[in-house]
């Protein structure tokens, strides 16, 4: 009995290292900051991450992430809601939720 309980322990222990690995990634930014408004690949309040990947540029993406008040016109926007992310995200951030939408592109 107690060799099944060590097995269960470390078994579990390797799913949470996998689980705390995966929330170091895009996907822990994008749940925490955008799943409210834009979804992976269904339109939602704002484009989906696939819509996005399509039309824009890693500089593009994180240009609107950072300032989306002044990019909006040059995207043929009339206007943005979306709040501006340059002072709430580390440059870090930025990275790993632009590879993230990007790794949508052609879905």
């Amino acid at each position: 009995m107690n060799k099944i309980i060590r097995k269960l322990l470390y078994l579990s222990f390797l799913v949470s290292l996998s689980y705390g690995a995966s929330l170091d990634s895009g996907e822990k930014v994008f749940r925490a900051y955008c799943w409210g408004c834009h979804h992976e690949t269904s339109v939602a309040f704002g484009p989906s991450f696939s819509q996005i990947a399509s039309k824009r540029t890693k500089g593009e993406i994180q240009g609107y992430i950072v300032a989306p008040k002044s990019m909006f016109e040059q995207f043929g926007h009339k206007r943005t809601v979306m709040p501006s992310f340059g002072d709430t995200l580390t440059q870090d951030e930025i990275n790993k939720i632009t590879k993230f939408i990007l790794s949508f592109k052609g879905k």
